[in-house]
């Protein structure tokens, strides 16, 4: 859906090719923020769906009032050098996902920004300006629960009659795909209905990770109980996430996370370590469990805790789902955005 550059107030670019986290987040905010206000992303392999203005249009622009949001380096940079080099008149928000120190050209960067966003209150933290805090939201209209699980699972291919344990996204030590399939291998052999679903892609430098996994399943004999699968080739998981009963964040790592969000939207119980926003997500004890990162132990108490108890599954299921849909909708997100570009948007 192209736009002239002339006509749009907001550009979010998305200066990545390849699908990720933030590509993500920018897909599904920009057409719900175009409802209301005139903006467009820009950047190579943009769906045709998302309003969009050619890169190259960018330096020709007139030079009234635009907000630019960037949320990668290179995004901050270009809006910078818009601004300052060919004297557009921009507004710069960036929004930081990082938890660590920032090396000091970012440091720089950030300071040149009107407005800075932090996905979650640890990330603020490891800020030196301001910055206020606006969690990421979903789509709770797509990620809900599905009244017959049984036939959804058969479309899948997955087992109509078991347990289902998720562990879903890229396939990497980070992502404490180790910890989940160590923990699996504790609880699978004495519960026998329990069926463990690793979904996720794996890139080259984490074949061998992933192939170790892979190897420690069969040489336990649990292949059949153990399951492996690629990513979503459509790149929407939220079927998957309806056929759970029970989802697992192990991370060692996570900028922000948005799995145990989208299990709780979909009705499915969290187990998950204190990384990325998970504190801030799950509600401990109503909605899920939360443990300390590579606390191996108190992950498979929790769990186990979760697949021998039917009705706290179920009334944790509820309360998943009424959590994400009272405070964790995209549209919450979107809004909080949008009112930042129309308050730049009208400074003198």
């Amino acid at each position: 859906m192209p736009h002239p550059a002339d006509a749009i107030d907001v550009i979010a670019p998305n200066f990545k090719a390849r699908m990720s986290g933030v590509t993500s987040t920018v897909f599904r905010l920009v057409p719900i923020q175009a409802e209301t206000m005139r903006i467009a992303t820009s950047g190579p392999n943009i769906p045709p769906e998302i309003p969009q203005i050619p890169a190259a249009s960018l330096p020709t622009m007139s030079r009234r009032r635009r907000v630019w949001h960037a949320r990668r380096n290179n995004e901050m940079l270009a809006g910078i050098a818009l601004k300052r080099l060919l004297r557009k008149d921009l507004k710069l928000v960036f929004t930081s996902a990082a938890q660590r120190d920032h090396k000091k050209l970012t440091k720089w960067m950030i300071r040149q920004m009107d407005h800075v966003v932090a996905t979650s209150a640890r990330s603020a933290s490891f800020l030196e300006v301001d910055a206020q805090v606006i969690h990421h939201g979903i789509d709770v209209a797509r990620f809900a629960p599905v009244a017959d699980k049984g036939a959804l699972r058969a479309e899948l291919g997955l087992p109509q009659d078991k347990l289902l344990i998720g562990c879903f996204g890229r396939i990497r030590p980070q992502k404490g795909n180790d910890l989940f399939t160590d923990m699996m291998l504790k609880l699978l052999p004495e519960r026998p209905d329990s069926v463990a679903v690793m979904m996720g892609g794996v890139t080259d430098g984490f074949r061998d990770f992933h192939a170790g996994l892979v190897d420690k399943v069969k040489a336990a004999g649990l292949e059949d109980r153990f399951l492996f699968l690629p990513e979503d080739p459509h790149w929407d998981v939220s079927r998957w996430f309806k056929a759970l009963d029970l989802y697992i964040a192990p991370q060692r790592w996570e900028g922000f996370g948005l799995t145990p969000l989208e299990a709780m939207a979909c009705g499915v119980p969290v187990v998950a370590t204190r990384a990325g926003a998970f504190e801030e997500l799950v509600q401990d004890g109503k909605t899920g469990t939360l443990v300390d990162i590579e606390d191996l132990e108190g992950l498979t108490a929790a769990t186990a805790r979760l697949l021998d108890d039917a009705d706290l599954r179920a009334a944790w299921s509820l309360n998943a789902r009424a959590h994400a849909e009272t405070r964790c909708r995209i549209e919450q997100e979107a809004e909080a955005l949008c009112s930042i570009y129309r308050t730049l948007l009208d400074q003198t």
